[in-house]
């Protein structure tokens, strides 16, 4: 970790803040819990126990592995449905294939990002190639929900297929952190995914010891997830581990630095920073489906039984 890197941050753009940056102070620090997903692969459930009003407009989040597998053994999810939201799968170690029943699909591997906006409705499949189901290997990745308004809720599927090579990389003033940014904008940087929701993500790596301060949209709101290692977040120095989110209060920039002594299994502090604008409007989430009442979570489980979000391919063409 991580497959997309440079030798020497020095070389790219710089992130700056301005002087009269507000600091967001962190409000709370949570503990993800573990959990299996899919045919039985390991999670992390980065946002259980925190309030939907500090994660608006996102709805969830899975750190997928880190997991060494043995041959025979890695999994994927099998044919399930969709509607109402994005799903953004970043895959940092490791190869999966997705294919959905819009036509949409492909291959990630190392730093690649698929953006499957699921609107109206489909179903997908994502698993490991045969390959890789054979010979076993690392496996590491994260898959975020995005909430689409209600006014996009029923569009056209869409599906985007983001290369590690095309993320924005940035660095702080001092080289100490490599930021990726995968979508929306950064310091008027910006990312390759398209959001129909007004979000930023980024992926940045912070040596030991350095510290990073980010400009970040007052209308956003500021999550930091620690994929790997440890350091502290905010001006006040709140200590966050892998497998924790901080989630910020408001103001202009938020701080993360990493400790001069890191876990064994990591050379940098891995944290994937999330901002987005707070759609604000009511919520029902049942299983694959985020709709805004009970009744459009009824009718989105009935269009799938009469099969009107799509059926399976006779030849999915998972293998590789």
């Amino acid at each position: 970790m991580p497959a997309v890197t440079v030798e020497n941050p020095l070389t790219l753009p710089k992130v700056a803040v301005s002087g009269d940056a507000t600091a967001r102070p962190v409000l709370t620090v949570t503990t993800a819990p573990s959990g299996f997903e899919g045919e039985g692969f390991p999670v992390r459930r980065a946002f259980a126990g925190i309030n939907y009003k500090y994660l608006d407009p996102f709805i969830m989040m899975d750190q997928m592995g880190e997991v060494e597998y043995a041959p025979g053994e890695p999994k994927g999810t099998p044919w399930h449905p969709h509607r109402g939201f994005e799903t953004v799968t970043y895959i940092i170690d490791g190869t999966f294939i997705h294919q959905d029943s819009n036509g949409g699909g492909g291959t990630i591997r190392n730093g690649d990002t698929q953006w499957m906006t699921a609107g109206s409705g489909l179903l997908h499949i994502e698993a490991p190639p045969e390959s890789l189901v054979m010979s076993g290997g690392l496996f590491h990745g994260l898959q975020l929900w995005v909430n689409l308004p209600k006014a996009d809720k029923m569009m056209a599927p869409r599906y985007q297929d983001i290369r590690g090579g095309q993320v924005q990389l940035l660095a702080s003033p001092d080289g100490g952190a490599l930021l990726r940014v995968i979508a929306g904008e950064l310091d008027g940087h910006e990312g390759p995914g398209v959001t129909h929701t007004p979000i930023t993500m980024v992926h940045a790596t912070v040596r030991p010891g350095a510290e990073v301060t980010l400009p970040w949209r007052e209308d956003f709101n500021g999550l930091a997830y620690v994929l790997a290692g440890r350091g502290t977040v905010g001006q006040e120095r709140r200590p966050v581990h892998m497998g924790q989110t901080a989630v910020f209060g408001t103001g202009s920039s938020l701080t993360v630095r990493a400790d001069e002594k890191q876990d064994g299994h990591t050379p940098d502090l891995e944290v994937v920073l999330l901002g987005g604008r707070p759609i604000r409007e009511p919520m029902a989430h049942y299983g694959p489906f985020v709709m805004n009442s009970q009744a459009e979570l009824k009718q989105a489980f009935e269009d799938f039984q009469a099969g009107r979000l799509g059926t399976v391919p006779a030849v999915h063409g998972m293998g590789e």
